[in-house]
């Protein structure tokens, strides 16, 4: 799908990161998830600092699966208006990532970031 600026990519790349980060809990992961589910799935996080991590880690990759999908749906519909406000969004959602987490995958969100910034940034220019 092409855009007036170009290619329509940052969503599926959103959705790629989120694949990879849901492989990723499995292979960083997988011994705590067999062991909340021979424990039990219910109240299974309960105090303990590596399931949470573990959970937070996995639920983390759906939901940017569904931004990934909502930047996509957005590009086609070219509402760069909107997709500019959930750049910054991720933006900032990564600067926070990085600076507490330096040694993470936020690094791979900036790329869409600034390609929507930059493309909402063109177009509102080109307009006036």
């Amino acid at each position: 799908m092409r855009t007036k600026s170009g290619l329509a990519w940052t969503g599926y790349w959103l959705i790629a990161v989120a694949v990879l980060h849901t492989i990723a809990t499995g292979i960083f992961f997988g011994d705590v998830f067999i062991g909340m589910w021979q424990k039990g799935l219910f109240n299974s996080v309960g105090r303990d600092p590596m399931i949470g991590l573990a959970v937070w880690f996995f639920l983390f990759g759906p939901v940017f699966a569904m931004l990934g999908a909502a930047i996509t749906s957005l590009e086609k519909a070219r509402d760069f208006s909107t997709s500019n406000r959930l750049a910054w969004g991720i933006f900032l959602l990564s600067v926070t990532g990085v600076v507490l987490m330096p040694d993470s995958g936020f690094w791979l969100a900036f790329p869409p970031a600034f390609a929507l910034i930059y493309r909402s940034f063109t177009l509102s220019h080109a307009k006036a």
